[in-house]
């Protein structure tokens, strides 16, 4: 028989062992009545039933200590009970944190309609006539546990979630920084400046970009993306830049573009790099000709204004017809060669500049950013501030879907 003269709490399952927490998702019952009988007779009925964990408390003012202590997935408890109404006893599991989704099945003597709306009304899962035919109990214990850890395990997924979602984003923003930390400094000289924005997306992309002087004449520029999205498309897009940055990429000629090209080609393999590749556009000014050597693998065409004075710029497109690096062993680039007028700038970007979506679901048409990018003739920078409000204003909100990476060299006097 059940303890008569203090709670006490009986488990069923194997002798010694602690009642298993939520998270082993143990089907464990609580039962809540004065009545020590009958206790023992819902002790009887569930004693064979070894996925079953059974805990009385015959105190109900001790009641919603013990279901937050014990945290069961259901609990059974008698409507008429001294000095607390079984209905309030109700409310108060519902209004409690711990216990207010744990279903309840209310076990009462009274198989009264009113009573029975009123235990629903305030947050009862279930109503029996005590005492139940086992195999009732046991089938509605069942059935209301059963969808109580359905609940707790997609909670538990959902949290689960959001922490590696918390920790990826981590990651980005990391990666994210590290990414516009070596991207370099401005340049301003008396014969080039240079400008630049790197909005990386909300899941970071490849873009990267760098400048340096190989000599006194010659400036080296380029911008690249690489496929994809995530933490992988930085790195490669990094390990490509110190390639370039340390001009440590083998039996290269860095005067001539399609020769950088096609060493970064041998040099990054897809089938080595997670079947990433990337695209490019590699330019060289030499500022004694006031020229410019380039080449592009599968990139968007850098942007040339050239004129002899701001007013009269006129736009040429840097086009290249390259492959994309990376993607196919032994295969060919060319460089082309575009004279610059004393007064020039040029735009180096990648596609997330242009592909934006306008706020009807269509896109922002190539030809219309050509247009809108010919018509920018300020003398000083600010230039892409200028796009970067336009493009938010067709896409109709801030974020960008792509990394948005734009250059913008002056090359003033060549």
């Amino acid at each position: 028989m059940v303890d008569t003269t203090n709670d006490s709490s009986i488990e069923l399952g194997r002798a010694g062992s602690k009642a298993p927490s939520l998270t082993d998702h143990r089907t464990t019952v609580l039962l809540i009545d004065d009545q020590p009988i009958v206790g023992e007779m819902v002790r009887r009925m569930l004693a064979d039933e070894t996925d079953i964990v059974f805990h009385y408390c015959k105190d109900p003012s001790k009641a919603i200590e013990t279901a937050e202590s014990l945290a069961p997935t259901v609990i059974l408890q008698d409507l008429v009970m001294p000095d607390i109404d079984g209905l309030e006893l109700v409310s108060r599991f519902r209004r409690t944190e711990r216990t207010s989704e744990i279903p309840l099945i209310v076990l009462s003597t009274k198989e009264e309609p009113k009573i029975k709306a009123e235990a629903f009304g305030l947050g009862a899962n279930d109503y029996l006539v005590k005492l139940p035919d086992k195999l009732e109990l046991l089938a509605r214990i069942r059935y209301h546990s059963k969808g109580y850890v359905h609940r707790l395990q997609r909670d538990e997924a959902y949290r689960a979630l959001v922490e590696s979602q918390r920790i990826l984003a981590n990651d980005m923003a990391q990666a994210s920084r590290y990414v516009q930390s070596i991207l370099p400094g401005p340049i301003v000289d008396e014969r080039i400046e240079t400008d630049w924005r790197f909005i990386p997306s909300t899941q970071l992309g490849g873009d990267a970009f760098s400048y340096h002087r190989l000599d006194q004449d010659r400036f080296a520029f380029y911008l690249l993306d690489v496929c994809g999205h995530g933490v992988g498309a930085a790195l490669l897009s990094v390990s490509v830049l110190n390639a370039l940055r340390s001009q440590s990429l083998p039996n290269t000629d860095f005067d001539d573009p399609a020769s950088v090209l096609a060493a970064l080609n041998r040099a990054f393999p897809m089938e080595q790099h997670n079947d990433m590749y990337f695209t490019i556009w590699y330019g060289i000014l030499n500022q004694s000709t006031g020229t410019i050597r380039y080449a592009g693998g599968g990139h968007p065409p850098a942007l040339l204004l050239t004129g002899e004075s701001a007013a009269e710029f006129r736009l040429c497109v840097l086009d290249s017809k390259g492959p994309m690096v990376g993607a196919l062993p032994d295969i060919e680039f060319a460089s082309f060669e575009q004279r610059v007028d004393r007064f020039s700038k040029l735009f180096l970007f990648s596609d997330g500049v242009y592909e934006i979506e306008r706020s009807d679901g269509s896109m922002w048409p190539f030809r219309d950013f050509v247009d809108f990018m010919s018509r920018l003739r300020n003398e000083h920078n600010g230039d892409i501030d200028v796009l970067i409000d336009h493009a938010r204003v067709l896409a109709g909100k801030n974020e960008f879907k792509d990394d948005f990476s734009m250059v913008e060299f002056r090359f003033l006097g060549s």
